[in-house]
């Protein structure tokens, strides 16, 4: 073991005072402030580990040759579509997430995009503010109660959204098939096995599904067709499960009365449709975040580093099944 170890922050970091305290005994923390992969270059030769945010839009077998010591990348999020899992892999190098911070926040946003959608709030506040006092601007508003609320995917922030969803008098109902058999009855929600059926009972429908070659664009126009007239679209999960320029479509059509939507398929947004619709509530790609909730994820990301540096299996690694001749302690 070294005397020092050398953790490389790739991006968005511009300060470490969540990750010394859990890394400073073992361990130099370097910020390569990075945007694109071109810019780590110089910090990787080094490296022992790699933690990464979002700025970087992957992190490619040709970046993960030259970490010819790095024993780990940490993304510090729930995702990790943005780091090539099987380059990783065939040099030994863990790829782990942090799958359980943000849930609650994440609920809570997908919550307030559907009320805020549902009953008009920006209609209604951007008319008072042109000095208008109208009802009319919030007519449309349905009510919530005896409503079915469709959720696809139920993992750890789809329960949470359901919880929540119920103490609105929602239906519920979810489509995931990676959730065991009878989760539907402990949280006391309906389950259908087809996407189509989900689809064609949901008046609201909130996607927390993860992004990878069978989700990117599922919601796509035809299945966008399928969900009732005048139904709302939620998405808190990942842009590109959602296809935009059919969202934007079925809005302009009047086949959906609103949409939420905090992730977007080109981050920053740069679709002028979407960002000017009158139907729309966004978000930049914020639902994850709170005061609390970001020191969670770093103060989980560096422990996480930590037992790939002390020799500890990582607890949350994505790319096992990838992994030959480990440079860490594979459990």
């Amino acid at each position: 073991m070294p005397d020092r170890f050398r953790v490389v922050v790739t991006d968005f970091l511009s300060e470490t005072t969540v990750e010394t305290p859990i890394l400073e005994d073992l361990a130099t923390i370097t910020l390569a402030g990075a945007h694109a992969e071109v810019d780590l270059s110089g910090h990787l030769e080094s490296a022992d580990a790699l933690i990464q945010f979002h700025d970087i839009p992957m992190i490619t077998d040709a970046t993960l040759a030259k970490a010819v010591r790095c024993r780990g990348v940490v993304r510090a999020g729930v995702g990790y579509n943005n780091i090539d899992l099987k380059a990783a892999g065939r040099r030994g190098i863990a790829v782990c997430n942090v799958p359980d911070y943000g849930t609650e926040e994440v609920a809570d946003h997908a919550i307030m995009l559907l009320l805020a959608v549902a009953r008009r709030l920006l209609a209604a506040d951007q008319s008072l503010r042109r000095g208008e006092w109208d009802i009319a601007v919030v007519k449309s508003a349905p009510r919530l109660r005896d409503k079915t609320l469709g959720l696809l995917g139920c993992g750890r922030i789809g329960t949470a959204t359901a919880l929540r969803a119920k103490a609105f008098g929602l239906d519920l109902v979810f489509n995931d098939p990676f959730v065991a058999p009878g989760v539907e009855k402990a949280l006391g929600v309906r389950r259908v096995f087809r996407l189509e059926e989900l689809l064609e009972q949901s008046h609201f429908l909130s996607v927390h599904c993860y992004l990878d070659a069978t989700t990117r664009h599922i919601i796509n126009a035809r299945a966008l067709m399928r969900m009732p007239r005048g139904a709302v679209l939620i998405n808190t999960a990942r842009g590109p499960v959602v296809d935009q320029s059919a969202l934007v479509e079925a809005l302009d059509s009047g086949h959906l009365a609103g949409a939420g939507i905090d992730v977007f398929e080109r981050e920053p947004l740069d679709d002028e449709r979407l960002r000017h619709h009158p139907k729309v509530v966004l978000t930049p790609h914020a639902a994850f975040y709170s005061i609390e909730g970001f020191v969670e994820l770093r103060k989980k990301t560096a422990e996480e580093v930590r037992r790939l540096l002390v020799g500890e299996p990582p607890r949350n690694l994505v790319n096992r099944a990838e992994i030959s001749n480990p440079r860490f302690v594979l459990a």
